[in-house]
């Protein structure tokens, strides 16, 4: 019996044992799982990040686009190089295709929302854009391979949009300067080449900047930007030749000073208006440049480069021009539900990219054409860009720089049809002024070495330009949706008769007519946003 008794408690103890020690083999009892949470203080699509107080939103778009009679996929009319001249080198269509990809991030705080904001484009397109002509390609042994251009197969790059940091009323970084209306550069068009204001494809340069917020709609806003990218054109040095188009070399000077911007803006239920102002340093770099050509077969210096005579030459005292620009947004009009209509006015004086300003550089004009005139191989319509242009003392000049004048008025009126059928017209008109001075100064030098004209040849450097369009959409279900641009192009240049002139090849160099020019382009586009 004690046996028995022995073996059970033994057999007993045994067990108890055992099970301690798979108990203490268990693992402690988990956290409960922390689900991600909508974050609705910030609208629709942001979450909390996972163990913080920061709202985090992912967005973008994928987008495909084709085009045809244009310099490039987003739309750029054909009104210079191998696209202004329909040669045969000349691509008829552009295509691209485009992922684009935002992060916004706020967490609040005591002294208000801090908020970063990222978004970046992978895209494919075209190779060289609307040309294959080799010498957009490659350039000389000294410049090397022009990248940019190479989006052969597996290639493509990536683009930084926007790039800020928000915090008490400042914003930091990469984004839409305090000079821009809300639309920038699309009131209604997609294309991003819708001249007469300021344009920088919805994103904008490096900057700092702060607004405040008076209520009831009204705030204003103050800021210094980077002017390299989106706010200089050329400056022309006369005493180097102008081409066949007046094309010349620039002779900016180094930047010394940002741009200085700022708006008064008010939004309320009928709309919005706005007035901007820039202040804009216009300088040249020197008096004596590079103006000696390349041996034949050679490579030569880049022209408007220093030589060593250039640091005791001298330079053009800076001057200080400027922008102002007007902006309208007119909404709940009685043509329909959502229906708007979108004005900006501007003016220019030494700040000509305020003015004739796209996505990319401002362009200089160049397009070549029909004719009926006797003796005339084609006709020819250029205008050039400039923010201003001198002549030095040396060269005959007063050594001053002369400032361009540009004026601008675009508009849009948008309208929807139904909930999945909508359409936009838009327009745009620019104007470019020398004063007298110039206009004598670059006459003088179009003309020498002496060009055999016409008897009733004149000069005149102004040039209006004038863009008309009519966009429709279709979206068969929400943020996908199809569309369609048509874009007339019309350039107003002021020489009259007719010149030998020695045109960029593959253009002879022969007689040529000066005469207005027209672009007419077509653009396709699908896009899912998300």
């Amino acid at each position: 019996m004690m046996t028995a008794r022995t073996l059970i408690l033994g057999s007993a103890a045994s067990l108890i044992a055992l099970s301690g020690a798979q108990a203490a083999d268990l693992p402690v009892k988990a956290k409960a799982v922390e689900y991600v949470r909508i974050c609705s203080a910030y609208g629709a699509g942001f979450f909390y990040i996972p163990g913080t107080d920061t709202c985090l939103k992912i967005g973008g778009y994928v987008r495909a686009d084709v085009a045809f009679n244009v310099a490039g996929a987003h739309g750029q009319p054909a009104w210079s190089g191998d696209t202004g001249q329909q040669n045969r080198y000349r691509n008829y269509f552009v295509d691209r295709s485009r992922w684009l990809l935002s992060v916004d991030t706020r967490t609040a705080t005591e002294y208000g929302v801090v908020r970063t904001f990222s978004s970046a484009k992978i895209q494919f397109t075209t190779q060289g854009a609307g040309t294959v002509n080799p010498v957009n390609f490659t350039g000389s042994p000294s410049v090397g391979t022009n990248t940019g251009l190479l989006n052969g197969p597996g290639e493509g790059y990536v683009a930084i949009q926007d790039l800020f940091l928000q915090f008490a009323g400042f914003t930091f970084g990469k984004s839409a300067s305090a000079y821009a209306s809300p639309w920038q550069g699309t009131l209604g068009n997609f294309s991003a080449f819708l001249m007469g204001g300021h344009s920088a494809d919805n994103t904008g340069p490096n900057n700092i900047q702060y607004t405040a917020q008076f209520g009831g709609g009204v705030s204003a806003t103050i800021g210094l930007d980077d002017p390299v990218i989106w706010d200089r054109t050329n400056v022309y040095n006369l005493a180097l030749a102008l081409n066949a188009t007046l094309g010349g070399s620039n002779a900016y000077a180094g930047v010394h000073a940002p741009e200085v911007v700022g708006n008064i803006r008010v939004d309320q239920a009928w709309g919005l208006f706005q007035l901007s102002a820039a202040a804009h340093e216009v300088s040249g770099s020197y008096n004596i440049l590079n103006t000696v050509g390349a041996p034949a077969g050679g490579v030569g210096v880049a022209g408007a480069a220093p030589t060593a005579l250039s640091e005791i030459s001298g330079h053009p005292d800076t001057k200080w021009g400027g922008a102002v620009m007007a902006v309208l947004n007119i909404k709940n009009i009685p043509t329909g539900a959502g229906d708007d209509i979108k004005f900006d006015a501007s003016y220019a004086q030494g700040a000509t990219k305020y003015v004739i300003s796209t996505d990319a550089a401002s362009p200089s004009f160049a397009m070549f054409g029909g004719t009926s005139r006797a003796g005339a191989y084609q006709s020819v319509g250029f205008g050039a860009t400039t923010d201003a242009v001198y002549l030095p003392l040396i060269n005959g000049g007063d050594g001053s720089l002369h400032l361009t004048k540009a004026y601008g008025l675009r508009g849009a009126f948008n309208h929807n049809w139904d909930p999945y059928w909508s359409s936009s017209i838009f327009g745009g008109y620019s104007s470019v002024r020398y004063d007298g001075m110039a206009k004598a100064f670059i006459c003088a030098n179009y003309t020498t070495p002496a060009k055999a004209v016409s008897a009733d040849y004149s000069c005149n450097p102004d040039y209006n330009v004038s863009q008309f369009g009519l966009v429709t959409r279709w979206t068969p279900v929400k943020n996908l949706t199809f569309s369609t641009e048509v874009q007339w192009f019309h350039l107003d240049q002021k020489f009259t008769g007719a010149a030998t002139l020695a045109a960029a090849a593959p253009k002879p160099a022969t007689v040529y007519e000066f005469r207005d020019q027209n672009a007419f382009q077509l653009e396709f586009r699908a896009q899912r946003n998300f």
